[in-house]
């Protein structure tokens, strides 16, 4: 029978029971056989699996796979959810304890009704104690979007985490995502959602983005897993945004079975490998387009040392394509004049920003590229892509320190990095 079938009048389908298919657990349920899967999540770090995440399979009597989630609405229909949800848990806990595996975790994913069920931290903590496991191997993994933002929803996270359970905050960054949910439940991990792992794929300024977002949850003090992983691209996204833990088919897929502890080793050393060869390949690249911009600031200070004033000192430096202006600091960072800017090369973007285009008298003391720049007068410097205050862009600025007739000056130019991206 389908089992979205309608049951024939007087049916009554057998209760979800406890099975066994050789040495694990399962469930039988209306022909069914459900069974647990377990994908490891692997440490960056430490090379190696951390834990597990817990999921359901299920098989008819023929052995032909079925979609679990199927069978919930088969028992959400006949009233059996609650009594099958449990179960499955149970299922899980069970298998998992068979491992031959040490200090794992395990990660359960929690549908937000159980955990609004007043006896459900106890319900589970007798399963584990029947078990001999203790609750610090268990993380409770909570959707993003479940409970709201209501105090008793944050009471009973804050509950199970005194009981000794970790807590990850699961689906981070899909649809109305915000960090004060972050902050509000105060997980111990934050499981970022794949769609955010989507859209870096195809949006260069989106992965951009990915570092940041990681270094302010760390800050937040949160670690923070990628899943999702299929590729090798996908892999390399999650390293260079520094993620503690990964989790994909690029490195393991469910299974009835514990991977071999060196399963993920080769792989991350391969992987931190490709990585130093993308970056420094990169670096290699920005270094050659950013080459040019260099040699002209250079000659342009030693002009403005000569006793050139900045607009015509800087001239051959505001030819160059994509800098989009040059301005003067004193030793205190405050700017000197005006920006300079290249004759007639106004975007519609600039002029959208136009209160933020005059600078004179502005200080930048605080930027990184006045205080590089006096660190080691002399020395052209360059700052990582950032967004500039005049127009609300990418830009790198490069910069450098000379001593001239007035003091200790620092010339600076912007180059529109949004430009350059395409061409390196």
């Amino acid at each position: 029978m389908s089992m979205i079938d309608l049951d024939p009048p007087g049916f009554q389908p057998p209760r979800p029971m406890a099975g066994d298919e050789g040495a694990r657990r399962t469930i039988l349920y209306g022909g069914y056989t459900v069974l647990s899967v377990f994908q490891p999540v692997f440490s960056v770090s430490h090379r190696r699996a951390i834990g597990y995440h817990a999921s359901l399979r299920a098989h008819d009597e023929q052995g032909v796979h079925a979609p679990s989630h199927e069978v919930f609405t088969q028992a959400a229909r006949r009233g059996d959810l609650l009594e099958l949800g449990r179960l499955a848990e149970s299922l899980h806990l069970g298998n998992f304890n068979a491992f031959d595996s040490h200090d794992e975790w395990l990660f359960l994913s929690l549908h937000p009704a159980a955990l609004m069920d007043t006896s459900y931290g106890d319900a589970l903590l007798a399963g584990l104690k029947a078990l001999g496991l203790s609750p610090q191997r268990v993380v409770l993994e909570v959707p993003e979007q479940a409970g709201g933002e209501t105090t008793r929803f944050a009471e009973i996270i804050d509950g199970l985490r005194k009981s000794g359970f970790l807590i990850a905050l699961g689906g981070f960054g899909a649809k109305h995502s915000n960090i004060d949910r972050v902050w509000h439940l105060h997980p111990d991990i934050v499981t970022l959602d794949r769609c955010i792992l989507a859209q870096a794929s195809e949006h260069s300024h989106i992965e951009r983005v990915l570092p940041g977002l990681v270094s302010l949850l760390h800050e937040s003090g949160q670690l923070v897993l990628m899943g999702g992983l299929a590729t090798e691209r996908d892999a390399l996204i999650a390293l260079e945004c520094d993620v503690d833990f990964v989790q994909g088919t690029f490195f393991a897929g469910p299974s009835v079975e514990p991977v071999k502890p060196e399963t993920a080793a080769g792989v991350m050393d391969a992987l931190s490998a490709a990585l130093r060869r993308r970056v420094a390949a990169r670096e290699r690249a920005q270094h050659a387009r950013l080459a040019p911009y260099v040699r002209a600031l250079e000659e342009a200070s030693a002009r403005i040392v000569a006793g050139d004033d900045v607009e015509h000192a800087a001239a051959p430096l505001l030819a160059l394509s994509e800098t989009a202006r040059c301005f003067l600091l004193d030793a205190s960072g405050r700017q000197i004049g005006d920006n300079v800017v290249p004759p007639g090369r106004v975007s519609r973007r600039a002029k959208r920003f136009s209160p933020l285009l005059h600078s004179e008298g502005a200080s930048w003391e605080r930027r990184p590229y006045f205080i590089e720049a006096m660190r080691a007068p002399g020395r052209a410097h360059l700052t990582a892509p950032y967004l500039s205050i005049n127009e609300a862009h990418l830009c790198v600025t490069a910069s450098i320190a000379a001593q001239t007739a007035h003091g200790l000056q620092v010339l600076c130019a912007d180059i529109n990095w949004e430009a350059a991206l395409h061409r390196v």
